[in-house]
């Protein structure tokens, strides 16, 4: 009976503690730059941007895909460039919950993968006074991308907001 009456306690708060949230939850420790994970209420509409690569726009207006600046000044151009797709949803990147992230080797860094240089663009986009949303990241650094003129490439999931 003892052992019975053990189950259904454990049984009860397993499912207490895995409750479906009611609104988006970030977890993980607040000094962190990043969520150590997020979760997403049952109904709630998502909406996934594919590879972002840095762009710049020429003189005559078009835009090029070739090399310019470093990780930093990339990693801008590809959060600006996920900023403007999203805004096409009516989303910001107040809305943005998970990033995937790939970073190549900069031959103008002695072939150095620039993690602070990504960081640094993530803060002024991310975990901020102006935008306080803290994502849920994955940072993986890779050999190459499809250009060797990118050296880093960005993939964003954004969460819509609830309906009233």
């Amino acid at each position: 009976m003892k052992k019975t009456i053990l189950s259904l306690l454990l049984s009860l708060s397993a499912g207490l503690l895995s409750a479906a949230p009611t609104d988006i939850e970030f977890t993980g420790d607040a000094a962190w730059s990043i969520a150590s994970g997020v979760a997403i209420p049952a109904g709630r509409a998502g909406f996934w941007t594919s590879g972002t690569v840095p762009t710049q726009v020429n003189k005559d207006g078009a835009t090029v895909y070739e090399r310019y600046g470093d990780t930093y000044a990339q990693a801008v151009s590809c959060l600006r460039n996920i900023e403007a797709v999203l805004a096409q949803k009516g989303l910001t990147m107040k809305e943005v919950v998970y990033l995937r992230v790939y970073l190549t080797p900069d031959a103008a860094k002695d072939n150095q993968t620039d993690y602070p240089g990504w960081f640094k663009a993530y803060g002024e986009f991310f975990n901020n006074a102006q935008n306080p949303a803290k994502t849920a990241r994955s940072t993986v650094g890779v050999h190459s991308l499809v250009s060797p003129d990118w050296l880093i490439e960005i993939e964003a999931f954004a969460v819509y907001p609830a309906v009233p």
